[in-house]
């Protein structure tokens, strides 16, 4: 499938390893000119390299070094057709271990910070009459998962933010979705101490996702072909979801 991004620009924020990087690859090899952006310099370099990327070194969790990323990121490669909003994972927490301090922290980090990413690119897409915005979110923002109480929470709040916005701009030609990964084998399955043995029997496909599995949606998303695709949170998840 011809995905036709040889004329398009990408940015994928969280991609100098993981998810992140996984789909920044893709991108660049349907012919996207792509930048990416994460906090550790040298990995960031050296995913840029291998992936034939502009790397843009930020601190995502200062809105200063974001507005300053971003504004790098317009020089390098003009404004971004696709963004992909990617944070990570937030720590493991019950509601009793947060604080209120904690769920600030946390709501910064994972919500207003995809808020000020979407005000910032969303104007130049809009003048343009195409964009396509992707929020990286998790299984757990529709099916709440034990010990992952800020993902259950601020997680499913993304969901009707990207529900909300697409009504609003979808006549514009700009898309938004989130995309949740279930269980896939990247370094937060191992800070997490996940082990394939301990999901056997609640993943149908009887493994942990690639992270290729992953991007090769985030990819399709980002194509004129899914330009009638919006408002959706869809799952990578080996059938994990027990909801439709």
């Amino acid at each position: 499938m011809d995905y036709k991004l040889n004329d398009k620009t990408a940015l994928v924020m969280g991609a100098s390893k993981g998810l992140g990087r996984a789909i920044a690859t893709m991108l660049a090899g349907e012919g996207a000119k792509v930048a990416i952006m994460a906090r550790s310099k040298e990995r960031l370099e050296s995913a840029a390299q291998e992936i034939g990327a502009t790397p843009i070194v930020a601190d995502l969790s200062v809105r200063d070094s974001l507005t300053q990323a971003l504004n790098e990121t317009r020089s390098a490669i003009g404004d971004p057709d696709i963004v992909v909003v990617n944070t990570g994972g937030p720590p493991k927490a019950s509601f009793l271990d947060a604080t209120p301090d904690s769920w600030r922290e946390q709501t910064e980090s994972l919500f207003c910070f995809t808020l000020d990413t979407i005000y910032d690119v969303l104007p130049a897409m809009r003048k343009k009459g195409w964009g396509r915005i992707m929020i990286v979110t998790s299984i757990a923002a529709r099916e709440p998962e034990k010990g992952l109480t800020y993902s259950n929470v601020i997680r499913a709040g993304l969901h009707g933010l990207v529900n909300d916005l697409s009504r609003d701009v979808a006549h514009e030609g700009v898309t938004v979705n989130a995309i949740m990964p279930g269980i896939i084998e990247t370094d937060r399955v191992v800070e997490l101490n996940m082990s394939i043995e301990n999901f056997r029997d609640k993943i149908p496909a009887q493994r942990f996702g690639r992270p290729e599995e992953f991007a090769s949606l985030a990819c399709y998303l980002a194509s004129e072909n899914a330009g009638y695709l919006t408002g959706q949170a869809i799952a990578v998840d080996g059938g994990y979801l027990h909801s439709i």
